[in-house]
């Protein structure tokens, strides 16, 4: 007597869930990759923040601060970030995250030290636009 048999047999479990794991050995490495992208991202806009709070503070007071915190700046989240100031001269700002898996770890900029870099955001070996 013929039975009528319904599912899937062990092999081809296996074989699924094979290839299931092959896909994810090759998105999980993309997935990391993404993730640094977007945190590097936040890192020079909480430095582009950091200038141009810098810059109000300049018209109010006529001289750079020297601390975040008399910018009233708040870093986004897993951000570090860190200001000195030479007066009315300029200022430089660093922003790290430590939770980045490969270098570079941090963007950096200074403003008003004359040089053909001067105000431009550099992340590593790349300036940031």
């Amino acid at each position: 007597m013929l039975r009528n048999r319904k599912g899937f047999t062990l092999i081809e479990l296996l074989i699924v869930v094979v290839i299931i794991g092959i896909l994810a050995a090759i998105a999980i490495p993309k997935f990391a990759s993404t993730k640094d992208q977007a945190k590097r991202k936040s890192l020079q806009s909480d430095v582009r923040n950091v200038m141009t709070a810098q810059e109000a503070y300049f018209g109010t007071y006529n001289v750079y601060a020297s601390d975040v915190g008399s910018l009233g700046f708040i870093a986004s989240a897993g951000n570090t970030v860190t200001v000195t100031a030479d007066g009315a001269v300029g200022f430089s700002v660093t922003a790290s995250n430590a939770t980045i898996s490969a270098d570079p770890k941090e963007c950096t900029v200074t403003v008003g030290d004359g040089t053909p870099t001067d105000g431009v955001i550099n992340c590593g070996a790349t300036p940031a636009p």
